[in-house]
This record gives C-alpha cells, structure tokens and sequence, in this order.
C-alpha cells in the first residue's frame, strides 16, 4: 500500500483525490534517472513554518550519519497496532476517498488519509525481515549445497510474519529521499532461552541492518545486512508499485535481492512477493500473493515459492507452498506446505518431514539508538513528530507534520531539477538496474565495514 501520503490543501467536503508535481520526465523502471535529473540540494529554510519540524542541521547528498553501535539498545517501541476505532471512525471518509479512484489507478502518487499511517517508516518495516537473525546467520553452517538451500528457504519464509503489528493493517510511512534507517541484532552462539539477551558482545554474533530511499520517483528502497563474523551478507533493493483493485489495494515489491555466503563462494538471488491489503472498509488485513524464485547458479538448486492469495469462495488464508529442485536432474529434493504465519511442513524426498511453526520461533529485538544519537535524516528522528501526533490520536496534527516533511521534499526536488545538481546516495549505488550498498563484504574481504560507513 505504497502510495505517496503528501497533502496540500485542506479539504472541506471530505477528501478529494490530490496529485503530486507532474512526474520528472525519463524516469527508469529501475529506481534511477539521468544524472541531470536525480538530485538533492541543501536544505530550504524559507518558508518552514512549523517550528517543531525544523531539522537542526540537513545533510547533504551523500553525507554518511556516524553510526555509533555501543549507543544502541534493546528496542522499546511498542509492537502492536491497536488503533482500530480510528478506521471505524473514519468509514466516510473511506468511502468518499474510494468514490474517485478507478480500478486498476496506480496510487502510488495519491494522496491516503493520515490514520492509516503505521507510525513507523517503510525502510524500518525492512528490519523485520530480521526478525528470527538466528535463523538467517546460520545459513552458512549448512553442510551441503541442499541443505543451505533449504536452510535459506526456511529463513525467507519465516521472515513475513513479524511485519504485521496487530490485527488491523495500516500503512507505514513513504520514505523521503535520502532517508535511512539502521539497527542491529545480538545473536546468541549458543542455544539460550528465547527472547534473551546475550551478557557479552563476545557470546553474540553482530548482525548489522541499512536501509536507505534511493528513489522519490519511483519509490525505491535500498536495504543491506551482513554479520562479519560469519561471512554471510544480503542486499536487496525494492520498488513498490501500488493500484486500486476495488475492495482492496495490491502492492508489488519490484526488484531483487542476492544473499552471499562467502565462506561458501555461492549468491542465491530472490524475490519478493506482492502484497495485499483487503477489506479496507471494515477491518483491513493483508495476504501475500504471486510467485518468487530462489536461484543459486553455483549449485543449482533453485526454490519455487508461491504465496496463494484466498479464493472469494472457500478456501484457507495465508498458504504457501515451495518446490527445493535439483535443476542437472530436474529433481525435486525437498516441499514446503503451510501457512507463512503460521505453521509449514517440509518434506523430503528422503521421506523425512520437519514442521516450522513460526508463532513459536524467538523473535530478537532489534537494537536501536536512542533519538538524540540519530542523524537528522534517519527514519525514527525525522518523522518523530507525526509518530508522537499519531500516538495520542490528534490526526491533524501528524497531517501538519506530515505536510511539511513532504513539501520540503518536493521544493528541493525541484530546485534540484532547475539546477541540475546531480543526487548522491549515501549508502547504495545503482549497478545496472540494482541498487547496492557501496561497501558489501564481497568487497572487503569479509572484513567488516561498519567503521566508516553506514553500518
């Protein structure tokens, strides 16, 4: 439900369908414009009327935060999302908002209304990919081709569940331009009891996650975790393309992600699957849908996932099924059946079976720096104002907040246009039609980078 949240009048009859600028001209399907249209400028003071927002210093394109991992502590922030009375009071609004859109309309540059926000940032929603680290980090002690490949499988699809806050789906915040978020997790060498908190650095493994908005037109994001320790990384760069189906809103995840297993030698790309957000007139839940591929040349095992989406009639939610093949024999090694959100089996082609039930794997809190360490572009910090608006439940408040953030957005970017200053990432650079952190572990020898980059 990607779709771009900024809003320039007020309405009086109830909310009417708002567009954004016209859109750049030769914009790329993958993330990138030409060099004279991609930019970023310094910050614009004039005309900041909100005081509270005003950023006390603004980075420049391609200024790097300093990440200080030893500020970082146990996330507090609340999980669930319980504020289902604001949708039921909203019902009108809704329906006048659903009155103007037309099947199929791409939504990515309309304006929602700000009580479906989620009060964190989508770049923060990428973290929870991390959610069960344990799993992801171990990867890499599989000790075959076949059972790394499963290992993975089994990490990507425990990795959905923990995304959703709460019974009711609300839509996280669009990133702006140059916007990151990072965060880490301790995992435990050894087995410990779940949800603790390892005593030392020394009995943990360090898992470090980036993410950063390398686009504002389309919306794509950039996100990057490695663990030095155990030589695995993964980089992932996502567009979200978002359309109007009638009683529901569909979001594609375009793009790719490549996970690397250097003690191994071997790159297992990935995609994402679509997601849905339905009955968004009464109670809005989501369901994934469609079909992703899994591939590791170097092996050739590939993975087949499909993610099926409920059937008007009939019908269980939140299945998925996956294929592990063999592609020299064409073999099927190993099948995966279940619920993503719930339980799966996996079975094979030996006759063994094992079952997942992710309700119960641990979930590892992220480590976050508090809000006076951040930068003035990380996620938390710059859209602080809104969260805290959002939170005691005064909708015209986070609108303001959310207003002012977006319309300086759009005035920089248009200054970049009428000067040509070129935009400089921070953290990612295109490769093709990728996006990738400038100093992964492939490039630095398994050596950690995080002294003096992003991480």
């Amino acid at each position: 439900m990607s779709a771009t949240e900024a809003d320039s009048t007020h309405p009086t009859a109830g909310p009417t369908i708002e567009w954004l600028e016209p859109k750049l001209p030769d914009i790329l399907k993958n993330g990138a414009a030409p060099d004279d249209i991609i930019a970023d400028d310094e910050c614009k003071t004039e005309g900041d009327a909100l005081e509270p927002l005003v950023i006390e210093s603004c980075l420049a394109a391609g200024d790097l935060e300093e990440i200080n991992a030893e500020d970082e502590v146990d996330d507090s922030t609340p999980d669930e999302e319980e504020e289902l009375g604001a949708v039921e009071e909203e019902r009108s609004v809704i329906l006048h908002l659903l009155s103007q859109l037309k099947l199929g309309m791409d939504l990515t540059r309309v304006v929602l209304p700000t009580f479906i926000l989620e009060k964190r940032s989508l770049l923060e929603m990428y973290a929870d990919f991390m959610s069960h680290p344990d799993l992801f980090v171990t990867i890499t002690d599989g000790t075959s081709p076949l059972d790394r490949m499963v290992r993975f499988v089994e990490y990507y699809l425990t990795s959905f569940h923990e995304g959703r806050k709460g019974a009711i789906a609300k839509k996280p915040y669009n990133p702006i331009i140059g916007e990151t978020f990072n965060c880490s997790w301790r995992v435990p060498k050894s087995e410990a009891p779940a949800g603790s908190t390892p005593s030392s650095a020394e009995d943990s493994y360090l898992l470090r996650f980036v993410a950063e908005q390398v686009s504002h037109h389309p919306p794509v994001s950039g996100f990057y975790a490695e663990c030095p320790e155990k030589n695995i990384c993964v980089n992932t760069h996502v567009w979200t393309k978002s359309k109007f189906m009638g009683m529901s809103i569909g979001v594609s995840m375009v793009g790719e992600g490549c996970l690397h297993l250097l003690d191994h030698d071997e790159q297992y790309t990935f995609t994402l699957p679509s997601a849905y957000a339905r009955s968004i007139l009464t109670v809005p839940w989501v369901e994934l849908g469609g079909k992703v591929n899994v591939n590791c040349a170097k092996t050739g095992y590939s993975a087949a996932i499909t993610f099926q989406t409920k059937p008007f009639y009939g019908g269980k939610l939140h299945r998925v099924n996956a294929e592990v093949k063999h592609n020299p024999t064409n073999a099927v090694v190993c099948r995966v059946q279940g619920e993503w959100n719930g339980t799966m089996e996996l079975s094979y082609s030996s006759g063994e079976t094992r079952l997942i039930d992710v309700t119960k794997l641990p979930v590892t809190r992220k480590r976050v720096r508090p809000l006076d360490k951040q930068g003035p572009y990380e996620s938390r910090r710059l859209w602080q104002h809104v969260t805290e608006a959002l939170r005691h439940r005064d909708m015209e408040k986070a609108t303001e907040h959310k207003r002012f953030l977006e319309e300086r957005q759009r005035s920089e970017e248009r200054h970049r246009v009428e000067t040509h200053t070129p935009w400089t990432t921070k953290c990612f650079e295109r490769k093709g039609d990728a996006w990738v952190y400038f100093q992964p572990l492939w490039k630095t020898g398994g050596q950690s980078s995080t002294q003096d980059t992003c991480l």
